[in-house]
């Protein structure tokens, strides 16, 4: 994978790859400790530069949902959507409500050529709808 995207393969990109696999959604310092569980110490610096490198090359997706530090997933290149819990911020993935891309034909594009849409939904998901009902 890192090869076909004319990337070094390194013990820290194979470990955060490998890592963004297993824990999708996973914010910057979430990652770090995966990492450093997986090859001991391992900068800050570094992580975060391999993840720049990884979004650069397509290989894992970042997603910013409002009031949330950076997330990173593996799921990429098929414009999926994501729904977040107001309370304890768990995200989940969401396929295209109809069709394969409906979200891509904008009511007015203003001339762009539009290849992706960002849409999250939000609500309680069910642990925390649980706990406000109790």
């Amino acid at each position: 994978m890192l090869r076909t995207a004319a990337l070094r393969v390194t013990r820290p990109r194979m470990a955060v790859l490998t890592a963004v696999h297993d824990h999708p959604h996973a914010d910057t310092d979430s990652l770090i400790g995966y990492v450093r569980s997986e090859l001991g110490e391992v900068s800050h610096q570094a992580v975060y530069d391999v993840l720049r490198a990884l979004t650069s090359a397509g290989l894992v997706r970042r997603i910013q949902p409002s009031g949330s530090p950076a997330r990173y997933e593996a799921r990429v290149g098929d414009n999926h959507h994501h729904v977040v819990c107001r309370s304890c911020g768990e995200i989940a993935d969401v396929d295209c409500a109809v069709e394969s891309t409906p979200c891509l034909t904008a009511s007015d594009d203003h001339g762009f050529r539009i290849d992706e849409a960002e849409v999250t939904y939000w609500g309680l998901c069910p642990g925390c709808r649980s706990t406000t009902t109790s």
